[in-house]
């Protein structure tokens, strides 16, 4: 095992906070939305945009469903989130 410190993503914190500014819903409303309330304190969110602490990979799994993109745009720095959050469903082939 490595002595390095794990790579940490740029923008994940502030991704984060645009998700739950997008629904306009406080850090207690979210975390309920993730369905988080009995892994966590409602301060918990407040440590995740603060970059204070990463989620764990379930909850960042919840969040990009609440947002309804891709687990690749939260973890990925050179994506942007969509202009509006949540995002419109992808229709499915025909």
């Amino acid at each position: 095992m490595g002595t390095y410190p794990r790579l940490k993503q740029k923008r994940l914190s502030e991704k984060l906070r645009a998700i739950r500014d997008a629904f306009g819903i406080s850090q207690s409303e979210m975390l309920k939305r993730l369905g988080a309330e009995e892994l966590f304190e409602y301060n918990r969110i407040s440590e995740f945009e603060s970059g204070k602490r990463e989620p764990p990979l379930l909850i960042l799994l919840r969040y990009a469903r609440a947002a309804n993109i891709s687990t690749d745009i939260l973890i990925d720095d050179e994506l942007d989130l969509p202009a509006k959050l949540p995002a419109k469903p992808k229709q499915s082939p025909r």
